[in-house]
């Protein structure tokens, strides 16, 4: 593992976002990213680089199968040259459910990891295209077929090169596919340092070596639970730490790390009870330990070092929920 890096979230785009970047730069993360919830991932990027200078910047992440490798291809080259090197183009599947009642996309036939795969492979053979890498347009997948690219529709190369592709990974395919064909993986947030070392990182390996990679290649990217502040603030942010490990656990697909564990029978039972939407009844299956388990706890004076103690040597880089309201960051981030 590489020295760890530390990362910030931008909540949108708003009044407030370049003040944000300014920062975040200031307080001296290495990066920033912006997630795809109620506002496109994409578009905060743009401010974000015109108010910075160094920090990286990307989608942390963007849905892929809402959008034609094509756009994504054409979008990332553009962060990447109004960046000036420093844009990295985060993608992920997305669920069933959103795919296909909130963006319309059809999901079911798809199989999702190997159609995440044609993404990143398509997109990467676009870009070298525009490298003058490749001596044909010719992508042709089982879901994408790329063939026809005009000069004039050709941006040419870029000093910087090209950016980095992350995928965001839960299963044994796509986290294979993130060392293997991508560059790095984006960790859910439902995740723990133990599912990190014995399950993550041997899968992500194994994709990488299979290609002829090794793990330098390869950045792992870590979006723990925070808990910091004054004592009360601790207290009412394990409180919501609480209730979205009850949220994330009800999903079945997340139930391997709860067995990694040993509590198999809490999956089951959370989803039965998401069911009936009994929130209140879920929240209190999750235990302390659970908490202490998924979670970086400390007040702020000791969390850069629980967070080096936590990810370092697992980890290539941590996303940090970011407020510049809060006024220890600065102590924090130059801790790391």
């Amino acid at each position: 593992m590489s020295e760890l890096r530390i990362d910030a979230s931008v909540p949108g785009l708003d009044e407030d976002t370049a003040g944000l970047a300014e920062a975040a730069e200031a307080a001296g993360f290495d990066g920033i990213w912006a997630p795809e919830m109620d506002f496109d991932a994409f578009l905060p990027l743009p401010v974000v680089a015109e108010h910075t200078t160094d920090i990286e910047l990307g989608t942390r992440i963007a849905t892929a199968f809402a959008r034609s490798p094509m756009v994504l291809a054409l979008q990332g080259w553009d962060l990447q040259r109004y960046s000036d090197g420093r844009f990295v183009l985060g993608l992920g599947t997305q669920v069933k459910g959103h795919n296909e009642r909130r963006f319309s996309v059809d999901f079911e036939w798809e199989r999702p990891g190997p159609r995440l795969r044609e993404v990143v492979e398509s997109i990467k053979h676009i870009w070298d295209v525009f490298e003058g890498e490749a001596d044909e347009f010719d992508y042709d997948g089982e879901f994408y077929q790329f063939s026809l690219l005009p000069e004039a529709f050709d941006p040419g190369p870029l000093d910087s090169g090209q950016p980095d592709i992350w995928v965001a990974g839960v299963n044994e395919y796509n986290l294979k596919m993130a060392g293997g064909t991508a560059d790095g993986l984006c960790m859910h947030i439902f995740n723990t340092p133990e599912y990190t070392e014995e399950v993550i990182e041997p899968t992500v390996r194994a994709g990488a070596e299979k290609m002829g990679k090794s793990m330098d290649e390869v950045t792992l990217s870590a979006s723990p639970f925070v808990i910091t502040g004054d004592a009360d603030r601790r207290a009412a942010r394990r409180e919501e730490v609480r209730g979205r490990i009850a949220f994330y656990g009800s999903t079945r697909t997340y139930h391997d790390v709860f067995e990694l564990h040993g509590w198999d029978d809490i999956g089951p039972e959370l989803h039965e009870l998401s069911k009936e939407g009994q929130w209140g009844e879920m929240q209190r299956l999750v235990t302390d330990e659970m908490v202490e388990a998924f979670a970086v706890e400390a007040p702020p004076e000791e969390l850069a070092d629980e967070i080096r103690e936590t990810y370092g040597g697992i980890a290539d880089r941590v996303q940090l929920e970011f407020d510049p309201t809060e006024p220890f960051w600065e102590d924090v981030v130059g801790a790391l």
